[in-house]
């Protein structure tokens, strides 16, 4: 751990925040193999980027970073997620597959899909519980792939290398991914672990839908998922939506 340079620490250290919530000065001294001093500068940085909030002994995660459980989530503009993952839904064609990631407005997709009784022989591969839970229904018309991993109780996401090693072997027709973030030409989402399965399914699939509604936009988050232009798809709805700038060679669906 000595040889990690500022930025590295300070990842490891927004890591450590999203994960558990706060993290100890002394603690992350003694993991990070550095001075609390040093410590201290780097959360300091981290609660100036938004990242943290600065507490007694420690930092906490700031609010940009702390996660709500997604069924909460799945409450909040739910007619607007109801209109996007039906529209994004619409995109799927009998006989293919795609992979599917967790989120509230991935589980509107889902729901969308499980909905088309037209639809037959399709393959969904997905690292979330409550999505497969959902697209049982739709069996045997779909059939359900759920990634290996270790499961983060708040998303009820499979997460870490063996999640990311399931997504690797394998390929999808089309990838249908959910963010916390757009901007600057970049897509970003709140939480490391899984943004590496995000950009897992993306390698993994030919073609790549993003489903987000506008409140997403303009909003940066902590980690990077992949450019915008590596979307060929975003399917979106809210205020402003019709006036969204996306790249060139992609398609703005804006779902009513």
């Amino acid at each position: 751990m000595e040889s990690l340079d500022a930025e590295a620490r300070r990842a490891t250290l927004a890591a450590l925040l999203v994960e558990h919530g706060f993290v100890a000065v002394a603690e992350a001294s003694t993991r990070l193999g550095v001075s609390e001093v040093t410590v201290r500068t780097d959360l300091t940085v981290l609660a100036a980027r938004g990242i943290a909030r600065r507490v007694h002994g420690g930092a906490v995660a700031a609010g940009s970073v702390r996660e709500a459980p997604v069924e909460a989530t799945a409450e909040r503009d739910a007619e607007l997620k109801r209109a996007i993952g039906g529209a994004a839904a619409a995109l799927v064609t009998s006989g293919s597959s795609l992979m599917l990631d967790v989120g509230s407005t991935t589980h509107a997709v889902a729901t969308a899909l499980v909905a088309r009784t037209d639809l037959s022989d399709v393959v969904v591969i997905t690292n979330g519980l409550s999505i497969a839970l959902t697209l049982e229904a739709a069996i045997p018309r779909f059939t359900v792939i759920v990634t290996g991993g270790s499961l983060r109780p708040l998303q009820h996401s499979l997460v870490d290398a063996l999640a990311v090693d399931t997504v690797r072997g394998l390929h999808a027709d089309l990838a249908i991914l959910g963010c916390t973030g757009v901007a600057d030409g970049r897509v970003t989402n709140v939480n490391l672990p899984e943004a590496a399965v995000k950009r897992a399914m993306i390698s993994a699939s030919t073609a790549r839908v993003l489903v987000s509604d506008t409140s997403k936009f303009g909003r940066h988050d902590l980690s990077a998922v992949a450019p915008l232009a590596d979307f060929g798809t975003v399917v979106t709805a809210g205020p402003g939506a019709d006036a969204l700038a996306v790249p060139a060679a992609t398609r703005l669906v804006v779902a009513a």
